[in-house]
């Protein structure tokens, strides 16, 4: 697909079978490749995209270690048929083990097309790490994403066997990119992501970003390009992390589909074997613009949301004291309170107006008793602004989370369930539906007993 998008390709087909493992064919109406280097597109360190010095000192292609195509042919059967504009018709050539076929004339319209059968058929031992269907599968799909956000002014489409999984229309216009994202992310990313667009000391930052509200556990909806390259990189990854950390949870990762287009002399791109990291000629700078980018459109919808007034003459929010302490009905189990203040029935019944169900296990089975049998966070007093407990201990007062105490209680119990390995698990009467790509559910496929065994 790089060497499609290199050869002025708006048109690319791509055809799997058994997950890419059994087939996996790449076809594009580009420029083609003349007779004569055929068969150099299938030696080793030999590329047509690097003429002269300047070329490796400004390297602007997206593929040129010339070495795919031939370590391909070293482990699968691999069939190459171009065709330039000039010629009458198509040349192809085949290659299996290491060795090709001669050239010969092939029936093929304008373009190249790049056929690979029967991935590490030469090396069983291989075969045998591959991951299942599926799990290869969300790989070329997330191959395909990546080449297919670079490129909107592109049509692509991706077939998986007999079905069509996707079929991208080439996008024109102002809106491309946002078109483009939208397909291929969902409108809920689009709506939920603000437009990125600046240019400084010949840099150019664009594309659309998630706002706080929009954030995920993972890193899954992470793409970020270079001059079109998609890459993960330290400096890049650690300017993102800045922009977000004073508006985003820690434990929360933001959705981003970013370019950066930067002069080629300003950047080494041949600093690793799958070109997914790049280098910097000035690190510092291109940081500091990232991260100042995003931290101004990041502060132009906060600064605009309705501020939170505490009065004219209160500079703090007013936490009420409510007591004897309420607690709602679904936080449950209520018996959680009792591992982390104690049980004594004097100081819970002076403070605590609902029912304590007594543990099933005792409280000193839970961390967070010291060796005198106080509880660490101390006993409960009051309850402030309806979220948080006060308590006392031997060191002074203690303000607890309820929302937190409990998913650590509730965590604490599911690691003695699995040592126990005595999960309970409840069928759901109506099933739960939520958004999930090729690559998660594969793994769910694949991971079943683990996941039983989690309940």
């Amino acid at each position: 697909m790089e060497n499609s998008v290199d050869a002025g390709a708006t048109e690319l087909t791509i055809q799997l079978e058994g997950g890419g493992i059994k087939l996996l064919r790449v076809r594009d109406n580009g420029n083609g490749i003349p007779r004569d280097q055929l068969e150099y597109a299938l030696m080793r360190h030999a590329t047509s995209k690097i003429a002269s010095l300047d070329d490796l000192q400004c390297v602007a292609s997206m593929g040129f270690r010339g070495e795919a195509l031939a370590s391909i042919a070293a482990v699968a059967h691999l069939t190459l048929t171009s065709r330039t504009a000039d010629d009458a018709h198509a040349w192809h050539i085949q290659a299996a083990d290491g060795s090709h076929s001669d050239i010969a004339p092939a029936a093929h319209a304008r373009g190249t097309s790049v056929e690979m059968r029967e991935l590490y058929f030469n090396t069983p031992a291989r075969r045998k790490f591959l991951k299942s269907e599926g799990t290869e599968f969300g790989y070329c799909v997330e191959a395909f994403k990546r080449i297919a956000l670079s490129r909107p002014e592109a049509a692509f489409s991706l077939q998986h066997g007999s079905r069509m999984v996707w079929q991208l229309p080439a996008q024109t216009g102002e809106r491309n990119l946002q078109l483009r994202i939208a397909a291929l992310l969902g409108d809920e990313f689009t709506q939920s992501a603000i437009g990125v667009d600046r240019h400084a000391a010949g840099l150019h930052l664009y594309g659309m970003t998630s706002l706080p509200a929009y954030s995920k556990a993972a890193r899954d909806l992470q793409y970020f390009f270079v001059n079109g390259r998609f890459v993960r990189d330290k400096v890049i990854a650690h300017a993102l992390r800045q922009a977000y950390q004073d508006i985003l949870h820690h434990q929360r990762h933001p959705a981003f589909v970013l370019f950066l287009d930067i002069p080629a002399t300003q950047l080494d791109v041949n600093v690793h074997p799958t070109k997914s990291e790049v280098r910097f000629r000035e690190s510092q700078a291109v940081h500091q613009f990232v991260f100042h980018t995003l931290q101004q459109a990041l502060s132009v919808p906060i600064a605009a949301a309705q501020p939170i007034s505490y009065g004219l003459h209160q500079t703090t929010p007013n936490f009420t004291v409510q007591q004897p302490m309420s607690l709602p009905v679904s936080s449950q189990p209520l018996a959680f309170y009792d591992a982390l203040f104690g049980r004594e029935q004097t100081a819970l019944a002076a403070t605590c107006a609902v029912a304590i169900t007594p543990p099933s296990q005792p409280a000193a089975n839970f961390p967070g008793q010291d060796h005198a049998g106080i509880p660490l966070l101390g006993f409960a007093l009051a309850q402030l602004a309806g979220i948080y407990i006060l308590a006392q201990n031997q060191h002074g007062m203690v303000v607890v989370d309820m929302h937190a105490a409990h998913e650590r209680i509730v965590y604490e119990k599911l690691k003695i369930a699995l040592d126990r390995q005595q999960i309970p698990a409840q069928p759901l009467l109506i099933p739960v539906s939520f958004s999930a790509d090729a690559l998660d559910v594969a793994i769910v496929e694949e991971e079943q007993d683990t996941l039983a065994q989690l309940g």
